[in-house]
């Protein structure tokens, strides 16, 4: 019997991110993107992990996650350095809301990084607002501070003296899925830490891998870089694993 993975999905409202809607269900056709609440009603899913870059989808999903009866589980991925503007720790974290009061304290952090901190927060920040009846704090797999550590020059030695993270594992078929994941347990391990086996969902099927590479490159252009599906210029993209078939044949 497989081990349960939280598909944490993102959408087209995190900017050149993912392909997925917030469409009603209904909306999604053969020649267009398809709705996250589609993926889930088709499949009999009754939760949404929704992690995303920016707030403005917020509203969007809870409607439609409460039309459907759908339990509705949001959280932010935002960038975070150690101190104060120290640019070589900079790593993302994830903040869920486990409550509505969760909710609000998220819309306030996200507010203050943004508008008084050039959209970089640090953890002085976080433990001002910090609530673990309300908020909970979880590391990605990728762009974590042990993933920079580990691949590029940083040096991230976050504090979590106010907070129990939670890791989050996946595998994706990337060359450094493997090294990563024994970094991550050997990690947890030594602090104590829970990791939760996870994956990002970006797509719906792996045919759609394509669709999602045109979209960043139409989001990602810059003067004097010509972009294209044969140099498309993705650092790390290089897996089409990120997508709701995975996950599902995960499952069965």
């Amino acid at each position: 019997m497989c081990h349960y993975m939280i598909p944490l999905f993102k959408s087209h409202y995190s900017i050149g991110k993912s392909i997925l809607t917030l469409n009603p269900p209904g909306d999604s056709d053969s020649s267009g993107p398809d709705s996250i609440f589609d993926i889930l009603l088709d499949n009999k899913i009754n939760n949404l992990f929704l992690i995303e870059d920016v707030p403005t989808g917020f509203l969007a999903a809870r409607k439609q996650s409460f039309a459907n009866d759908i339990k509705f589980i949001f959280g932010l991925r935002m960038s975070f350095c150690c101190q104060l503007n120290e640019e070589p720790s900079q790593h993302k974290c994830i903040i869920i809301a486990k409550s509505d009061n969760g909710c609000k304290l998220l819309n306030i952090i996200y507010s203050d990084i943004f508008c008084n901190f050039s959209g970089v927060g640090n953890f002085n920040l976080l433990k001002k607002y910090w609530s673990d009846a309300d908020l909970m704090l979880c590391i990605p797999f990728y762009d974590s501070f042990l993933y920079k550590n580990s691949f590029t020059f940083s040096s991230c030695a976050p504090d979590f003296s106010f907070c129990d993270p939670i890791f989050f594992t996946e595998s994706n078929g990337l060359p450094i899925d493997s090294y990563l994941l024994d970094l991550v347990k050997t990690y947890c391990s030594k602090y104590g830490y829970q990791t939760l086996n996870s994956k990002s969902i970006y797509y719906k099927n792996r045919d759609d891998v394509e669709a999602l590479q045109t979209y960043k490159c139409i989001c990602n252009r810059s003067f004097g870089r010509n972009k294209s599906l044969s140099n498309p210029m993705l650092e790390g993209f290089g897996s089409d694993e990120f997508c709701f078939e995975s996950w599902l044949e995960s499952q069965s």
